[in-house]
């Protein structure tokens, strides 16, 4: 089995803030290369890497906006989020658990910090995936899954190395509890201070890793740091991430589709015409309706 090794290690840029509550580092799209297309089905990546905020009696988001055309993935490792969507879905999300939100052919949806966790602050640190459909499923209805971190399967390492955590897809047979639409591996690998794990995926499929803490070495040499991304080579399956210190690594990999796309703000379409008709839908109350 031939070794992926790696294309670019990438450094966070200047965070913004999305609304008033999410301060994020864009990689996916980025000026790495990382555009929607090379990484597709992962067509968007905001990482709030990790940031404190101060109690507030009136949370801290994003108030009502649409999407179509794609789902939402939002992974908690610090901090708490609510959630609402025009199609019945919602909830709280706190540390470890995940929000896999279909828009599909569209939904509003809001999302705050949890009232209660706002008025006591604290540390926030969130990954938001966009994640592509293909055009036969764009126009699918929306759903939601609100995956528990205790419902997350755990592959325990060898020799005490840690663990991984199963979102999507499967790691040497521990399976995950999302449903996809297309060939999706997400997984935390959560690492002692010299673990080892070795990940294996077809090499036409789009592989890339976000360390969120501590540092780690990808096959032994290209090093990465707390907040930087790795993107893997399409040039083989198998490489092995060890970890310098205690470290956790979101490791993502998925099966591209090869299909046009046309994105514009909250929607991802295959054709400019198909945007438009996103936009006028919208503009005439077809998402539904959602208090803000």
């Amino acid at each position: 089995m031939k070794t992926r090794t790696v294309e670019i290690v990438a450094s966070p840029k200047e965070p913004h803030f999305v609304g008033d509550g999410f301060r994020v580092h864009n990689f996916i799209p980025s000026g790495y290369r990382m555009d929607m297309q090379r990484m597709n089905p992962f067509i968007m990546l905001d990482y709030n890497s990790t940031h404190h905020f101060p109690p507030s009696d009136k949370p801290k988001g994003v108030g009502v906006h649409p999407h179509r055309g794609f789902e939402t993935v939002t992974i908690a490792y610090k901090g708490k989020v609510q959630h609402h969507d025009s199609s019945g879905g919602g909830g709280i999300i706190g540390e470890g658990d995940v929000q896999w939100m279909t828009a599909a052919s569209g939904v509003l949806h809001k999302e705050y910090h949890e009232e209660e966790w706002s008025k006591k602050g604290g540390d926030f640190q969130m990954v938001q995936l966009w994640v592509n459909l293909p055009k036969k499923d764009k126009m699918s209805a929306p759903k939601y899954q609100a995956i528990k971190y205790e419902d997350i399967k755990r592959y325990e390492l060898e020799n005490n190395a840690g663990n991984i955590e199963v979102i999507a897809g499967e790691y040497k047979g521990t399976k995950g509890p999302a449903s996809t639409f297309t060939p999706i591996y997400m997984l935390n690998a959560k690492l002692n201070k010299g673990g080892k794990a070795v990940f294996e995926f077809p090499a036409h499929y789009n592989t890339t890793l976000l360390v969120l803490e501590g540092d780690v070495v990808i096959n032994g040499k290209e090093e990465a740091a707390t907040n930087y991304m790795a993107l893997m080579a399409n040039d083989g399956e198998a490489f092995e991430i060890e970890a310098s210190d205690e470290a956790v690594v979101l490791v993502l990999s998925g099966e591209p589709i090869n299909e046009t796309i046309a994105a514009h703000g909250p929607f991802v379409m295959n054709t400019r015409e198909e945007l438009m008709e996103a936009f006028n839908d919208f503009n005439n109350g077809k998402f539904g309706y959602l208090e803000d």
